[in-house]
């Protein structure tokens, strides 16, 4: 799962030049679930000055853009936090 942290850091670097990111694998809190099997849990607080302006859905669909070819091979779930850096 290690790499799949840093393929979806790498990504969002990318695309969305954050200020922060921490990404948390929480797949281990899903054993058993259906969608555990193929790709894993995540949560990822990010903070870049692109969010500027976007409402969370704009910035949520910004982060899921970046990370679409993941979806639903490597990643399964994402709880995604994300802020400008006048909101930290």
């Amino acid at each position: 799962m290690a790499d799949r942290v840093a393929m979806i850091k790498s990504r969002l670097e990318r695309e969305l030049s954050p200020a922060s990111i921490d990404i948390t694998d929480d797949s281990s809190m899903h054993a058993g679930h259906a969608g555990a099997a193929g790709g894993g849990h995540f949560s990822v607080t990010i903070v870049s000055d692109k969010f500027s302006g976007k409402s969370m859905i704009e910035r949520h669909r910004a982060v899921y853009l970046a990370v679409n070819d993941m979806m639903p091979a490597e990643i399964h779930a994402l709880s995604i936090k994300a802020l400008t850096p006048d909101e930290t």
